[in-house]
């Protein structure tokens, strides 16, 4: 075991961190635009899923990736638009809407695979997308293979998570949307519209969420499978408690998923002498591991509150 851990290529290994951690960037930082505004994200998995569908759908019937994503977004926003309703309009219970959304989300899909694609033995495809190397910094030695040579959606990926700091910790706006999940009333004394960054909230995650799903159909793959996201969305979540509803945190949390799964992936293709069922858990263990010795954080004291507010509001 530990003479295949010292063969396997680190440069290799780190790519492959980055790329498998991507779909859980998206995820979480989308979920906490919903979580630092007091609304739980735990609708993430339906998202995921509907997205990976809509943006291979379009992108096959189109024939642009571009168009793909853009029809992953409008799924996100149309999915999240009924959670956003059900949980910040009328106080519904956020994992009842959202373990009814998933139902949904996985009829709604297998449904219009089958009915658009057929059942058959061939797989369709469509173009992924390509890696887009930055000229100069791809030549850097380890780093700019790891960190330059990602497609689009990667790119973007780190952008937002430098987006989303700055937005939280930098700017007026921020500390507002921060105000409305820590204590909604006093948010709305100040005349803050809670209701209106919550949903808006919600969106944001919708869509960002949807776009990790179409990382996993159009970019890190060029097919859709039934039950494509694989319990990434719950993974996702958990990395945003792991994470203290911090990006950084979350950042943090979902590379150190991403390279745990990087790893059973390498070890497996190098025939380690170790059960197969030990390496798919691998990412799930080292996951609990962190998350117990970090502890869980401290939510927004808002979070999970329904918040009716004044009818203007």
């Amino acid at each position: 075991m530990l003479d295949t851990l010292m063969s396997i290529d680190l440069t290799s290994l780190m790519q492959s961190t980055i790329r498998l951690a991507v779909p859980f960037i998206l995820a979480a930082i989308g979920g906490l635009f919903s979580d630092t505004a007091g609304i739980s994200s735990i609708e993430l998995e339906a998202v995921i899923l509907i997205g990976a569908f809509a943006a291979f759908a379009g992108a096959y019937y189109s024939g642009s990736l571009y168009v793909g994503l853009l029809c992953a977004v409008i799924a996100g926003i149309l999915l999240n638009t009924i959670y956003a309703y059900m949980v910040v309009g009328t106080g519904a219970s956020a994992p009842l809407v959202a373990t009814t959304l998933m139902l949904l989300a996985i009829g709604l899909t297998n449904f219009f695979n089958r009915a658009l694609f057929g059942v058959s033995i061939e797989v369709v495809r469509v173009k992924s997308m390509q890696a887009i190397s930055i000229p100069l910094l791809h030549n850097i030695p380890f780093f700019g293979k790891v960190l330059f040579e990602q497609n689009i959606l990667g790119y973007f990926t780190f952008l937002l998570v430098l987006a989303q700091w700055f937005f939280l910790k930098k700017t007026a706006l921020g500390l507002e949307w921060r105000a409305v999940g820590e204590n909604p009333v006093a948010a709305d004394t100040a005349g803050i519209p809670v209701r209106r960054y919550r949903a808006i909230g919600v969106l944001l995650t919708g869509i960002f969420a949807a776009l990790a799903g179409a990382y996993l159909s159009i970019a890190a793959s060029n097919i859709f499978i039934e039950k494509m996201s694989a319990e990434k969305g719950y993974a996702a979540f958990a990395i945003i408690i792991l994470g203290k509803y911090t990006p950084g945190g979350a950042l943090l949390g979902c590379l150190l998923y991403g390279f745990a799964d990087a790893l059973q992936l390498n070890l497996q293709a190098m025939g380690a002498d170790v059960p197969n069922q030990f390496l798919l858990m691998l990412p799930y263990v080292f996951t609990l591991i962190v998350l117990f010795v970090s502890g869980k954080g401290r939510r927004p004291s808002g979070h999970g509150k329904f918040f009716a507010g004044r009818s203007h509001r």
